[in-house]
């Protein structure tokens, strides 16, 4: 119980938890989405397409949570929008232009960054403060779990129709392309609301690494999303009582418990994990 009552006697830790959370619920469900369409590297890409964005709305206004939330959404949606046209234009596949444009995006934003700001306020960027979590933070974050779980509950069905099969989705119905773009917005918004905890280089991995160890345990998409969501919410418990007890940097911590998660859940997942596909079959006889 000591270990746990972190949680219940300091102010900052209830605010940490609360904000962690609300990008579990948020984020998780989005991440098993990028998984089943093989777009997990698409999600690390935006991370970093939203960091010159971040970074313009720090030199206009400092650490203002509003600037620089509209500078990663602004940016986001900019570089998505020159990876459809570059590959549209040239024939470039679009995981190749991607990769070029969040390239672009990192070198520029750190640079940015560096023009105006110190190492600490270039770190606090890129990896966040989920320990000093303002009110604001805390709303933006409730507000963007909210607006994630009723857009995918609105287009669940169709979403999952582009998962399984779009080109039947584009010949049945003229949502597909509607779809993918408001899935690309959720994409963007959750990464951009996640910097403010987690910074833009490690909510990425509260995104993608949830949905990654859920799918080694089930193969059904709605028992998927709620392991996601489940095994966010425990990285980001250990995560951040490792960083309390241990002075371990918090969002690296979240992460790596994530990623601790994914390992066992590799090794010993029941659907296609390593030791279960090892395991002799079981054998019949008359």
């Amino acid at each position: 119980m000591s270990l746990l009552s972190s949680f219940f006697d300091y102010a900052f830790m209830q605010r940490a938890a609360l904000g962690c959370a609300a990008i579990s619920v948020s984020a998780a469900p989005v991440g098993c989405f990028l998984t089943l369409r093989r777009m997990s590297l698409m999600g690390d890409a935006m991370s970093h397409a939203i960091l010159p964005g971040v970074a313009v709305g720090f030199l206009v206004s400092g650490l203002s949570l509003g600037a620089m939330t509209v500078g990663g959404i602004v940016a986001g949606v900019i570089v998505a929008m020159l990876t459809g046209a570059v590959t549209r234009l040239t024939g470039q596949r679009e995981d190749a232009s991607l990769a070029a444009f969040y390239l672009i995006s990192l070198a520029l934003g750190v640079l940015l960054v560096s023009l105006r700001g110190s190492s600490v306020d270039l770190m606090h960027i890129l990896f966040g403060s989920v320990l000093a979590l303002d009110d604001g933070a805390l709303r933006l974050l409730c507000a963007t779990a909210t607006v994630t779980l009723l857009v995918l509950a609105l287009i669940w069905r169709p979403l999952v129709l582009e998962c399984v099969d779009p080109g039947f989705l584009r010949l049945v119905s003229r949502w597909s392309g509607p779809v993918h773009f408001v899935f690309l917005g959720l994409v963007v918004v959750n990464l951009v609301a996640g910097f403010q905890a987690l910074g833009t280089l490690m909510s990425v991995g509260m995104m993608i690494l949830p949905g990654l160890a859920a799918r080694f345990w089930s193969h059904r998409l709605g028992t998927m999303t709620v392991l996601a969501v489940l095994i966010g919410l425990a990285s980001s418990a250990a995560g951040l009582l490792g960083s309390f007890h241990w002075g371990l940097p918090s969002g690296p911590a979240i992460t790596l418990s994530a990623g601790a998660i994914y390992l066992i859940s590799l090794i010993f997942g029941r659907a296609g994990g390593i030791v279960p596909r090892l395991r002799p079959g079981k054998h019949f006889h008359n």
